[in-house]
């Protein structure tokens, strides 16, 4: 059985078939214990920061790595796909409780066109159907197959709960109307930009605004290189909006770092899927020994500084990554 996940953000396409656990999609017959010898092979080549002994950046070049078939690839990738998006998904510590309720009485969310949107996708889901009709007290129980979904429904908390600290986001200006963001928000009563900042949608503490605000300014996204905080695209809203719902919910610093990586790996999961196999390699890191909020600075989850430390590098592998596939526009 396959599972799919589709995002795509800023005109970057992401998209990637996921198998079961142990199995790969394409190559069946590749296993986990394929990968592990494929990784132990790498782990004793006599790399020296990233680079073999004895050689420079300049000069590196494939030869200087394992010869890989592309079965050999996609057991590193299966590998490293496993790690970041479990079959069995994330158990955040999130719930929405009556945001949505909220967002419907205000306009925000008109419940008939929402549930329009996936008319020609197989219609809402019924956990959704719910969560638009009622308080929804069960933390979120994130898989591939709704990840999508939640990026809908978290983008108008993030994009209307008013705090006061958004008074300083580089959204709140002649600009607003154009951002991804407010224009690509349709499912509405109003125009998407008069929503920014103006409800009480989550209710914060000081204490709890500056904590989310605190992570959003330093967690990025992959589809371009602003923070959170700068909700420019629905993924950054929708990022936004979970950060909050989790302050006010009692989670710590750490607490959202790991919602905030969970997330966006599911919604990016190319990228994220790619990062744990770059730690593999070259750093020789499990995915879950890696510090999250490591994971969510510009270093690893900004676009330009992803593909300067990430992409680049396992390029240089030949057969190390299956050829991603086309994904669906960055809008709802």
């Amino acid at each position: 059985m396959s599972r799919s996940a589709a995002i795509t953000c800023c005109g970057k396409d992401q998209h990637i078939v996921v198998g079961s656990a142990n199995t790969l999609q394409t190559t069946p017959g590749a296993t986990r214990r394929r990968a592990v010898q494929l990784l132990a092979s790498f782990a004793t080549a006599p790399f020296v920061v990233g680079f073999p002994e004895s050689a420079s950046a300049e000069d590196s070049g494939s030869s200087a790595f394992p010869a890989l078939t592309p079965e050999d690839g996609r057991a590193l990738f299966q590998e490293a796909l496993d790690a970041v998006l479990p079959i069995s998904g994330f158990r955040s510590r999130i719930a929405l409780r009556d945001s949505l309720l909220r967002l419907v009485a205000e306009g925000v969310i008109d419940p008939q066109q929402f549930a329009a949107v996936y008319e020609g996708r197989g219609g809402l889901p019924v956990e959704q159907k719910y969560q638009l009709r009622w308080p929804s007290h069960l933390p979120i129980h994130l898989t591939t197959d709704n990840a999508e979904y939640y990026v809908n429904l978290l983008w108008p908390v993030g994009l209307a709960n008013a705090i006061p600290s958004n008074r300083a986001s580089p959204m709140n200006g002649p600009s607003l109307s154009r951002f991804a963001s407010t224009a690509g928000w349709t499912l509405g009563k109003d125009h998407g930009a008069t929503y920014f900042n103006r409800f009480q949608i989550v209710d914060l503490t000081p204490e709890q605004e500056e904590l989310a605000t605190r992570v959003a300014k330093n967690t990025y996204r992959p589809c371009c290189g602003n923070s959170t905080f700068f909700q420019d695209c629905n993924h950054g809203s929708a990022l936004f909006g979970l950060l909050q719902l989790g302050a006010s919910q009692g989670l710590d610093e750490g607490d959202l770092y790991e919602e905030a990586l969970a997330f966006n790996s599911h919604w990016f999961p190319q990228n994220y899927i790619q990062t744990a196999v770059y730690f593999r390699l070259f750093e020789n890191k499990d995915w879950k020994d890696i510090d999250p909020k490591l994971l969510m600075f510009a270093r690893y989850s900004a676009l330009g500084p992803w593909q300067a430390t990430v992409e680049a590098r396992l390029a240089e592998i030949p057969n190390l990554l299956p050829e991603p596939e086309g994904g669906q526009s960055c809008g709802i």
